[in-house]
């Protein structure tokens, strides 16, 4: 086992995503290493958000790999591994789970889990990743503010031991990341198409252009979206550059 072949709890943390890099900047760490938290005072989310979460309720943790048979242009690869581990723990416990691109992990249309990867990249190619996860299990109530959060407890009625959610979230990990060493990519890709929130199905997206309709027909190894719009068009799109409605 690689990812969970070592553990390390902190009661408290800014966030775990730092510390897991500070960790590596004292020198390696063995791959797999999970730093993971009761609280963090400033959880990291996508594009600088905040990810919070009530104290010693959720799973809040970082995994640190060495993925250098991935090259640097194909980084994305990683993001896809990482969301099918997470979907496949939480498929475990509760149908309609989905990867809403590029980073967050869906119960039908709300939002049960975030996932933010840093990866530090010298030339061409991966010399660490940092993957940082966040799944609410057992916290029923959320900020007014988040629009539109659930938790396994609130989907089931029923608590959770964390401990043992680790665990099991960790073997998931693991058994998608040694698809990316064997060269899976093939498997990974078509799990993680299928896998899509709203793939293939006609919805309502906004751009720079406005409102529009279109469907999900691909997301490139580089992370980039493709959306087809009525007309056949085709739409390529970064993080932050379209929104779904």
């Amino acid at each position: 086992m690689i990812i969970g072949s070592r553990k390390v709890y902190f009661e408290k943390l800014s966030s775990t995503n730092t510390h897991a890099a500070a960790m590596l900047r004292k020198g390696r760490v063995l791959e797999g290493t999970i730093v993971y938290t009761g609280y963090q005072s400033a959880g990291k989310g996508q594009g600088g958000n905040k990810w919070e979460s009530e104290k010693d309720k959720n799973l809040l943790l970082s995994v640190i790999l060495y993925p250098t048979t991935i090259r640097a242009d194909r980084q994305f690869l990683i993001s896809k591994v990482i969301s099918l581990g997470v979907s496949d723990f939480l498929k475990t416990y509760v149908y309609d789970v989905t990867i809403k691109w590029p980073n967050d992990i869906y119960v039908k249309n709300e939002k049960i889990a975030g996932i933010l990867i840093e990866n530090s990249i010298i030339r061409n190619e991966i010399d660490h990743t940092i993957a940082g996860i966040g799944i609410n299990i057992n916290q029923q109530h959320f900020p007014r503010h988040l629009p539109n959060p659930t938790s396994l407890k609130i989907l089931t009625g029923k608590d959770y031991d964390l401990e043992q959610c680790l665990n099991e979230l960790a073997a998931k990990l693991d058994a998608r990341y040694k698809l990316l060493l064997y060269n899976r990519i093939g498997r990974i890709e078509e799990d993680y198409k299928n896998s899509l929130y709203r793939f293939g199905q006609f919805t309502e997206f906004s751009d720079n252009r406005g409102i529009f309709e279109g469907k999900i027909i691909s997301v490139t190894d580089t992370g980039r979206i493709q959306i087809e719009d009525r007309r056949g068009r085709i739409y390529e799109y970064g993080f932050n550059e379209v929104d779904f409605l």
